[in-house]
């Protein structure tokens, strides 16, 4: 999968934005200000997605591509190579994943107000 088309897929969903708050060569995407996705601009053959916990041991276990995440809790967090042996909807159910599991750590409100954007 091209990375622009990730980018696009995050855009489109609500609450998204995209920002650098570590350098400029960090990309990330945040729902209301909390991070789903990480990537490196400068490498973009891998992005960070946030997993339940039980599910990341499994993925990683099954996938040599998905490694405990770079720079980020190894609990909750992995890091997915974009090498093309893992397919779109696969990647994107995974991008999927990480938004619902940002979205429903939120409060009450702040869930409300993704479900009318």
């Amino acid at each position: 999968m091209i990375f622009e088309k990730i980018r696009l897929y995050c855009l489109a969903k609500p609450g998204v934005e995209e920002c650098f708050p570590f350098d400029e060569s960090t990309l990330v995407f945040k729902v209301l200000g909390k991070m789903f996705l990480i990537t490196d601009l400068n490498n973009t053959t891998a992005i960070t997605v946030k997993c339940d916990s039980e599910k990341a041991i499994e993925l990683r276990e099954r996938y040599s591509e998905i490694q405990p995440g770079y720079h980020t809790n190894k609990k909750y967090w992995n890091t997915i190579a974009l090498n093309g042996n893992l397919s779109d909807d696969f990647l994107i159910e995974m991008i999927h994943h990480s938004y619902e599991e940002v979205v429903k750590k939120m409060p009450k409100h702040s869930q409300q107000k993704i479900s009318t954007l």
